[in-house]
């Protein structure tokens, strides 16, 4: 029947890598799934039609994260279309890295209003819902980077420790409305951000991880059903660290 039947999720940032994984995983549990990407049209198109094919509800729509009108418009949408929402998993992200004496404002600005700033926005449009039913779960997509920091990523860390604080605040804020707000921090996942690493750059990597090996989008994805799922319930406010043991080093 699935973990999530007859549920609906929102998922940001979902054509490809983590986000695309997540909404597959919740897809397959039954949940109906509106998630929204910013530029790849046929990319997120074939994968709409591929998980529609095999009867999932699922609808993709081009959104900038970064405008709050069009992101609360896509959310009024979703709710007109699905009836309801009940799960948000914020995972839009984009990654600039530069030393610091050669980042722009335009470096710091973009990084900062899609990875935190996309975040209130998503946040935001659903809360009042949730409030409502007195029901909701949200997961935002973290970082290792926003709780140790990385250098040449200033601007990512920022923002990610940014949602880190976030996440923490508003759980306090909705816990009595009966709604949940957890984190989901990965380390080094084998995405196609990593795929302009040498092999000589990703054995370094490799060798930085105690489990010795990358992690995968779906060791995030496990992590995230697991605290949408009941067996979660009594969780919120959490950062979870999905990174292989890099940050106990």
């Amino acid at each position: 029947m699935g973990l999530f039947k007859d549920k609906v999720a929102v998922v940001t940032g979902a054509s490809r890598g983590i986000g695309r994984a997540i909404v597959r995983m919740l897809a397959q549990e039954g949940c109906q799934v509106a998630f929204n990407y910013h530029q790849s049209d046929a990319a997120a198109a074939a994968f709409q039609d591929e998980l529609q094919k095999v009867g999932h509800k699922v609808k993709a729509s081009r959104v900038d994260i970064k405008d709050f009108a069009e992101v609360r418009a896509w959310i009024e949408e979703t709710r007109n279309h699905f009836g309801r929402i009940d799960i948000l998993v914020n995972n839009a992200g984009i990654i600039v890295d530069k030393a610091l004496m050669l980042m722009s404002q335009e470096d710091w600005d973009v990084v900062l209003s899609t990875n935190l700033d996309g975040y209130f926005h998503a946040a935001r449009a659903c809360i009042v819902t949730f409030l409502k039913q007195k029901s909701g779960d949200i997961v935002n997509i973290s970082s290792v980077s926003g709780s140790m920091g990385l250098p040449r990523q200033v601007n990512y860390s920022a923002a990610k420790g940014g949602v880190n604080a976030f996440t923490k605040a508003l759980a306090k804020e909705v816990a009595a409305y009966g709604v949940r707000v957890n984190a989901v921090a990965p380390g080094y996942i084998d995405t196609e951000i990593l795929s302009g690493f040498n092999e000589e750059q990703r054995a370094k990597i490799i060798e930085s991880i105690p489990l010795n090996h990358l992690g995968t989008p779906q060791d995030v994805v496990n992590c995230v059903r697991f605290l949408l799922s009941p067996s979660a319930q009594y969780i919120t406010g959490q950062v979870i660290t999905v990174d292989g043991g890099l940050t106990m080093r």
